[in-house]
């Protein structure tokens, strides 16, 4: 567990580690990075996780479940807004079935915490949580990334899965999205790419998202410009910071009756 330097959530909670290239949202993907700076470090859990591919470090697709997290958040008395497997995802082919619901278990066993559960794999976690979970979860937010328009069927994956909130992390967003439909997702991030690889991003992809979010009453955070600012050039991600059309967004989804 690491008290989280993301701007939506408080700490991150990692029971599993490693994943595998899933879209292009992934090229340049700061877990992998990290995953195998750990491994330098000695930490045995990220061990083999990650292999160089010229400069860049990449996953190997080997996915580890670790049993002794479990515990870590049931030792936190003070609420907190908890990003779920920020070096990972928590819904990978690799990760079993009985783990995930040992997950839940300990969610439901902690109802002072709110749950962030991002994945690239909706089609899974929906299947899993209509088929195996019995109840929805009030403390448990689910959502998937959507990067650009090849990967937006991921939010009518999203739409089947039973939840309390449903959120879309368009992040990296290195392309339009074009005219999706937001209806019942009750939050959306929106943020470019950091690193010297990272992409740009184009306000009018913003500004589609945005106004999406207004005409479908979703709360609307604006994460940060990253390496490309407002005026398509590049610099710090310090530099061009986090606002959009002259104001900081930091809007947060309102719970509401868990919906199937």
């Amino acid at each position: 567990m690491a008290e989280s330097q993301i701007e939506w959530t408080d700490s991150t909670w990692n029971p599993v580690a490693g994943c595998s290239i899933m879209s292009s949202g992934c090229t340049n993907c700061y877990a992998m990075q990290m995953a195998w700076r750990l491994e330098a470090m000695g930490v045995e859990k990220y061990s083999g996780l990650t292999r160089k591919s010229g400069k860049r470090s990449i996953w190997t697709g080997v996915v580890r479940e670790d049993r002794s997290a479990l515990e870590i958040p049931k030792r936190w008395r003070k609420p907190r807004k908890v990003f779920v497997n920020s070096m990972s995802d928590l819904f990978h082919d690799e990760v079993s079935d009985a783990f995930i619901a040992d997950v839940w278990e300990v969610m439901r066993q902690t109802p002072q915490h709110s749950y962030q559960i991002l994945t690239k794999r909706p089609d899974r976690m929906a299947r899993i949580l209509n088929d195996n979970i019995e109840d929805v979860l009030p403390n448990v937010w689910l959502g998937t990334s959507v990067e650009n328009a090849t990967v937006a069927d991921r939010i009518d994956a999203l739409r089947l899965t039973p939840a309390a909130i449903r959120f879309i992390s368009f992040e990296p967003l290195i392309g339009s999205v074009g005219d999706i439909n937001l209806r019942d997702i009750h939050w959306a991030i929106v943020g470019g790419e950091s690193g010297h690889a990272a992409r740009p991003i184009r306000e009018e992809w913003i500004d589609e998202i945005h106004n999406l979010c207004r005409k479908y009453g979703t709360a609307f955070f604006f994460k940060q410009w990253g390496t490309w600012g407002a005026d398509n050039k590049k610099r710090s991600k310090k530099a061009n910071g986090r606002q959009y059309r002259g104001k900081t967004w930091d809007e947060m989804p309102t719970v509401v009756a868990a919906t199937m």
